[in-house]
C-alpha cells in the first residue's frame, strides 16, 4: 500500500509518501511544501492545494493519513492551519484519496510504542523504521512520515479488518 503522511500547516506543510509490505516500510519521498512568511493568505493556501495536487498526481498515494486538529492556546494560528488544512483535504478528496485522521498520542504510540514519547523519539523511531541515515528535516517531514507509519500499522491491524467487515466506517476504525 502507498499511503502519504500529511503534517497541515500554512507556512509548511510535511508531506511523506511510503510503501509498505509485509510490515516493513519503504520510503518512497519525502519533503515539504513551504509558503512565504508575509504573502496573501489567499495565495499561500492556493500554492499548498498545487503543490498537494502535483505530489498526489506524481506519486498515486492510495491512502492519506493527517493529523485531526487540535486547538492550543494560540486560535489565530490554528484557525490559519485549519484553513490550510482545508485546501488539502479538499485536494484529497477530489483526487478520490481516503482520508485516515490520527491524533498526535496515536502517532506516537504506533511509531513508538508510548503515546506520551517526546518528538525526539518519534523522529528517531521514525529514521530507523524507514532505514534513513538522518531524521528528515524540517521537523514537519519527519511528522508527516510518521503519520504514514502510523495508517501503515492501523490498516494492518487484524482487529481493523473485523471492525470494517463488521459495517464500520474507515475512518472509525484505527
Amino acid at each position: 500500500m502507498r499511503i502519504l503522511g500529511i503534517d497541515p500547516g500554512y507556512a509548511i506543510v510535511g508531506y511523506g509518501v511510503i510503501e509498505t509490505s509485509g510490515g516493513r516500510y519503504r520510503p518512497l519521498e519525502y519533503g515539504a511544501i513551504t509558503t512565504a512568511a508575509g504573502a496573501d493568505f489567499g495565495l499561500r493556501l492556493e500554492e499548498i492545494y498545487q503543490g498537494m495536487n502535483e505530489i498526489l498526481t506524481r506519486l498515486s498515494p492510495q491512502a492519506a493519513s493527517v493529523e485531526k486538529l487540535y486547538f492550543t492556546n494560540n486560535k489565530t494560528t490554528g484557525i490559519g492551519v485549519a484553513e490550510a488544512r482545508g485546501v488539502i483535504l479538499l485536494a484529497l478528496a477530489q483526487a478520490g484519496i481516503p482520508l485516515y485522521e490520527y491524533t498526535p498520542m496515536q502517532v506516537k504510540q504506533a511509531v513508538t510504542g508510548y503515546g506520551k514519547a517526546l518528538k525526539p523519539q518519534v523522529q528517531e523511531m521514525t529514521r530507523r523504521l524507514l532505514c534513513l541515515e538522518k531524521v528528515p528535516k524540517p521537523d514537519d517531514t519527519a511528522d508527516a512520515l510518521a503519520l504514514a507509519i502510523c495508517h501503515g500499522q492501523a490498516a494492518g491491524s487484524p482487529l481493523r479488518r473485523v471492525l470494517l467487515q463488521r459495517g464500520h466506517k474507515p475512518d472509525q476504525v484505527i
